[in-house]
């Protein structure tokens, strides 16, 4: 039995056996790189022990030169598969100390076929035969070739970088891999090293064995590599279980997930999202079948959401109407986002959609509740104002019976006056106006129908109200000033519901000062232009707020005692649906009461 053919045998049938395994894993995974060189190294070293076997079994002094002429072929293999596992694996290493070991290495292979029989010796003279595991064995001699010294500094070199590259590892506070896999490689590879001097030099007689010191780094390299690929194995366990997780929490919030390539328009969609727009398992989708599912009205306004997420490289949320096969409409939430390739170029988009046809029901509903509401409070304001309503229209109603009577006068005058009965006639005419305005904005404010938003010009309304309440103003001793800023960007807004909102705001400013004496009742009205919104002020000098100065807009709150206190709760309900805010101020303590600021986005802002 010859255990040198056995051992060495072994050693290469070990290593190429990992070769083949790891070359087959990249070739199923081409990004894996390390993987890649981890083949390159075992071969590697499968060559280097076929040949070192070789050598161990030379007849000749030729065949002994030849065979150590090819052993740097793997040598070199070994040398630069090695450093780029360090780099790549370990992520450690300096990159100028790499390509000097690439380099001496290179030169010392091409130096290896062009001066002597190779690169150790310039000329093998004879063969001397050792015993070697109960067997003789072939170690040459002849006469050393000095450029052998560059090959040596090149494994020099390699050692350096290794050792540096595990230093790095091992502060970087990863000390298992450093000493595993870069410890392993600098070990075994300062024993090789040294053992080949001390034979190549002839400083032992012992052959080369250097190919069971790389079988130890491919080892620690296989073992390492069985970690990774143990760990990958745990991370995709993990990931299909966070699929199923995700998938079932999908389908308990009836939600869909789709993907768009942007480079075929072609749609993978999740089974419920087919459900929710009515497609098929089967039926192949692309970007224009899904925006035929869409209410008319809707595809424009997603097309250009879409194409703008695209060229700003960002995300989008919108919302729209499906109209399904069956007729069926509903109402759909996306939310995407862009994939951006290493290029800069948008490749895919990837997003989840909702159904929230429930949702918008829901909102619906409500604001249909609260116009309702909001009707109704309309009518306790016109209730409260009814005194101050009917002086208003007594007053024009006297003044053209008045103005009739006397033009009846006038007119059984012989002669007749007629330019005084034709001034009596206008009197009346604009009287008559003046009461059918004042019909015209008690039917508004009756009036019951649904939410309009448009342009409004907030100075005119407050110049409305203050005329529609000038009456009840006068009634209670009120004295109402007006700081309107004028040329204020106009609100989007339905005119009746910020009339309601004001009313309310002033009738409560009057009654806030009912206790105090005529001469100490003032109503200021302020409009002013606060960071692209408009801030309207109602301040009165009445008695103030309650300590927690929020409670006055929950519902039911009054003071007053036939107050159903739905007044200021109403309002802001009102103002939140126009997209601002309402709330109260204690005024300083030299004027007193309260000041209500309401606040409204200018057109630009509210995104409309």
């Amino acid at each position: 039995m010859s255990w040198v053919t056995i051992l060495w045998s072994m050693t290469a049938s070990a290593c190429l056996t990992l070769a083949v395994i790891h070359f087959l894993v990249w070739c199923q995974r081409r990004s894996t790189w390390a993987d890649l060189l981890f083949t390159l190294t075992s071969a590697g070293a499968a060559a280097y022990a076929v040949i070192e076997l070789w050598m161990m079994r030379a007849q000749t002094p030729a065949e002994f030169a030849t065979a150590l002429r090819w052993l740097h072929v793997p040598t070199w293999v070994i040398v630069v598969s090695l450093i780029g596992f360090v780099r790549l694996h370990l992520r450690a290493g300096r990159l100028w100390l790499a390509w000097v070991t690439i380099a001496l290495r290179s030169l010392a292979l091409l130096l290896n076929f062009l001066v002597g029989q190779n690169l150790n010796y310039r000329e093998v003279t004879a063969l001397h035969h050792v015993t070697f595991l109960g067997e003789p064995i072939s170690l040459g001699l002849g006469v050393s070739n000095p450029l052998m010294l560059i090959g040596q500094l090149s494994l020099l070199v390699w050692l350096i970088f290794t050792a540096d590259a595990t230093i790095t590892v091992w502060r970087r506070g990863d000390r298992r891999l450093a000493l595993l896999t870069g410890g392993s490689i600098v070990l075994f590879s300062l024993a090789g090293v040294l053992q080949a001097v001390l034979v190549l030099w002839r400083l032992v007689d012992w052959p080369l064995t250097e190919s069971f010191f790389y079988l130890g780094i491919v080892l620690a390299m296989g073992y390492e590599k069985s970690r990774d690929t143990l760990r990958a194995e745990q991370l995709a366990d993990d990931v299909r279980e966070g699929e199923e997780q995700i998938s079932m929490a999908a389908a308990a919030a009836n939600l869909g997930f789709w993907s768009r390539d942007l480079k075929t328009d072609e749609l993978w969609a999740s089974e419920n999202w087919r459900v929710m727009f009515g497609f098929t398992k089967a039926e192949r989708l692309d970007f224009n079948m899904f925006l035929q599912r869409l209410y008319a009205d809707d595809r424009e306004s997603i097309r250009q959401a879409v194409a703008r997420a695209i060229e700003e490289a960002d995300n989008y949320e919108v919302e729209y109407r499906v109209v399904l096969p069956d007729g069926q409409s509903r109402w759909i939430a996306s939310r995407g986002r862009v994939q951006i390739a290493n290029g800069g170029k948008p490749v895919r988009m990837h997003g989840v959609s909702a159904d929230i046809t429930a949702r918008k029901q829901s909102e619906a509903e409500l604001v249909q509740k609260r116009n309702e509401l909001a009707h109704l409070s309309r009518v306790t304001t016109v209730s409260e104002l009814s005194g101050s309503l009917a002086h208003e229209l007594n007053q024009p109603l006297a003044i053209i019976l008045t103005n009739a009577q006397a033009a009846q006068r006038l007119l059984a005058q012989q002669p007749p006056d007629l330019a005084e009965a034709r001034d009596i006639l206008a009197d009346i005419v604009s009287e008559d106006q003046r009461a059918g305005e004042v019909i015209r904005r008690l039917r508004s404010l009756l009036k019951h129908g649904e939410t309009s938003l448009r342009p409004l010009a907030v100075d005119e309304i407050m110049g409305e109200m203050l005329q529609f309440t000038r009456n009840d103003l006068i009634r209670q001793g009120v004295t109402a000033h007006r700081n309107l800023a004028g040329n204020l960007p106009p609100v989007l807004g339905d005119r009746i519901q910020l009339q309601q909102v004001l009313i309310n705001l002033i009738l409560n400013a009057c009654d806030a000062m009912a206790a105090n004496p005529p001469a100490a009742r003032h109503l200021t009205l302020e409009t002013s232009l606060h960071e692209k919104t408009i801030r309207i002020a109602v301040s009165d000098t009445g008695c103030g707020l309650p300590a927690d100065a929020e409670s006055i807009f929950q519902p039911f709150y009054t003071t007053k005692p036939q107050g159903l206190g739905l007044g200021l709760s109403i309002c802001r309900s009102l103002v939140t649906a126009h997209q601002g805010r309402l709330w109260a101020q204690k005024r300083d303590a030299t004027t007193g009461g309260t000041t209500l600021y309401l606040e409204l986005p200018v057109i630009a802002e509210a995104g409309l």
